[in-house]
């Protein structure tokens, strides 16, 4: 068996020329390795799971219609989409004993009863359900959030490491030890590994993107990488005050001499759950393939009232000597699969498209909608990246649009309905001068970003000093969006370091502070001046120099003192 494909889209490769599908193979390949690492590495998604799948469907069908292209270094054949750590990761490298497997996906009914045609067929069992009793599924709610391994030996935290490519993974140990979900001791002195995911929880992300808002920062794209980030901290403090969670979800143990060993999943679960770790209630054993898509359709609805996010259902061979009898592709296990919900899609109108200022002076088109509700929240704001994109997907202002949230979390404007166009529509096109300055915008040859390049253009300078005393930076508690204006419009501020030439005395004249107030911002300024060395390159705003390549300088910076 191989991986799932798309009849229609090998119809269309086999349609193309050898050089025009090796041309194409090649494209598809280095966007999907790019968007692996922005996913992986940078925690900074640069695709929609959709576009992302896409992507991967079409590569695969590449390779059915034109086999010469399957080579060992195609993303088809990686055990992982993560990358693996490098020199400059502050994480020891952890060798897994056993990969840890990417799952193959199904969009819809149709590929789940493929998938599960094509399990009888490895099993030589009949194609009938009712045949087969002995062929059972668990299924299990897919939480998006970042795979990881536990080591314990007797019944103690040993190493907790993530996933990284599959085969090599990064040693978070310290971090994780700060998850509260995850035990430091079992139940009793087993040595066992644990696997299962850390996410964010819902209401944890909603509060830290409020934080950053309210600094005038830039949001968080969704849980999966905020967590993803929140668990490559350097300082493990830092890991702690983001409330992460977690869920197990598989289970390797050598039972003891005399003991019966774990037989399936269902029973791995139950037996996780009695060590004491949290097993997501929201799962359900002893199903065929017509039970497994009565429990997806189930939760189609009911997710969205989950504390955490979750985008499909994971459905997995329960008997474990089924499984191995399976085994795997170089990818994925042929006894597992992935659902992926679709993404819920509503209508509404594109009523305009404002450019804003970001710290970097870049100009990002925001779209604003007549609110609408989509995936359990109402949206009025998306962004709509760049110009380029604008014109990519045809957008009007007025125009009726198709609004989604991307993995059920991103804000997406899909497409225009142009059979719904009266006439009214209006382009929109980038501003000649800077919206707040009035500085003449630039536009860099051969790229996609318009920007103001007036380094005192206040739009850039107030969320530049943002930035400086938000939490990824000094975190400076209590110099929120408002405070920060007006420090500003009174001269109070006009470096960085003004800040920390503010007494109680000046900041007890702010609008609206009192005694305590002031006491409290001062204290907390106080504190800010003993940050790392990586939050103080972070606070800076270099160009290029982000929250994880400050950790990396400082970390370099420190191995030559």
């Amino acid at each position: 068996m191989s991986l799932p494909v798309d009849p229609a889209l090998v119809a269309a490769a086999a349609a193309l020329g050898a050089d025009e599908a090796r041309a194409r193979h090649a494209a598809i390949a280095a966007e999907i390795r790019a968007a692996n690492h922005s996913y992986y590495v940078d925690d900074n998604p640069t695709l929609s799971d959709a576009a992302y799948d896409a992507l991967f469907r079409e590569l695969v069908a590449l390779e059915a219609a034109f086999p010469a292209l399957t080579t060992p270094e195609s993303p088809t054949q990686r055990v992982g989409t993560g990358a693996t750590p490098d020199e400059s990761s502050p994480f020891a490298e952890v060798r897994h004993e056993r990969p840890m497997l990417s799952l193959g996906n199904a969009f819809g009914e149709d590929e789940l009863r493929a998938f599960d045609a094509r399990v009888r067929r490895g099993l030589s069992l009949p194609p009938a359900p009712e045949a087969a009793p002995e062929l059972r599924y668990v299924a299990e709610l897919k939480i998006d959030g970042l795979a990881i391994s536990l080591r314990y030996r007797d019944g103690r935290l040993a190493r907790g490491a993530t996933r990284g490519d599959g085969t090599t993974g990064e040693d978070v140990t310290a971090n994780l030890r700060t998850i509260v979900a995850i035990p430091d001791r079992l139940a009793e002195p087993a040595t066992i590994e644990a696997r299962g995911e850390v996410f964010m929880p819902k209401a944890e992300f909603a509060r830290i993107n409020a934080e950053r808002e309210e600094a005038g920062l830039a949001l968080y794209a969704n849980p999966r990488n905020s967590g993803a980030g929140s668990l490559r901290q350097i300082d493990p403090a830092v890991t702690a005050g983001r409330r992460l969670s977690f869920w197990a979800y598989q289970l390797h143990e050598e039972p003891l001499p005399g003991a019966a060993p774990v037989a399936d999943q269902s029973g791995a679960l139950a037996r996780l759950a009695a060590l004491g770790f949290p097993v997501n209630p929201n799962h359900r054993a002893g199903l065929d393939i017509d039970g497994v898509i009565a429990f997806l359709e189930e939760w189609r609805e009911r997710r969205h009232g989950l504390e955490y996010e979750t985008d499909g259902v994971v459905v997995k061979v329960d008997r474990f000597d089924q499984q191995a009898r399976l085994g795997m592709v170089a990818r994925a296990p042929r006894w597992a699969i992935a659902y992926k919900f679709p993404p819920e899609q509503v209508e509404t109108i594109l009523e305009d498209i404002v450019p804003y200022v970001g710290r970097t002076g870049t100009l990002t088109p925001v779209a604003h909608l007549r609110p609408a509700k989509v995936a359990g929240s109402t949206v009025a704001r998306a962004t709509l990246h760049n110009l380029d994109e604008v014109r990519r997907k045809d957008l009007r202002i007025g125009d009726h649009v198709v609004l989604q949230k991307a993995g059920d979390v991103i804000p997406e404007v899909v497409r225009p309905l142009p059979e719904r166009r009266t006439g009214a529509e209006r382009i929109f096109e980038m501003p000649e001068r800077c919206p707040v300055c009035a500085t003449p915008i630039v536009r860099d040859e051969g790229a996609v970003r318009h920007y103001c390049p007036n380094p005192a253009c206040p739009a850039r300078v107030a969320q530049e000093y943002a930035h400086f005393a938000g939490r990824g930076g000094m975190d400076i508690e209590g110099a929120g969006w408002a405070v920060l204006e007006q420090l500003l419009q009174r001269g109070m501020v006009r470096s960085r370091g003004d800040f920390f030439r503010l007494g109680v005395t000046d900041l007890e004249s702010l609008d609206r502070f009192a005694r305590r107030s002031a006491e409290n911002l001062a204290a907390a300024i106080e504190r800010a001046r003993c940050r790392p060395l990586a939050r103080i390159l972070n606070a800076l705003g270099i160009p290029q120099v982000g929250e994880q390549t400050a950790i990396d300088v400082s970390t370099w910076l420190a191995g030559r003192v």
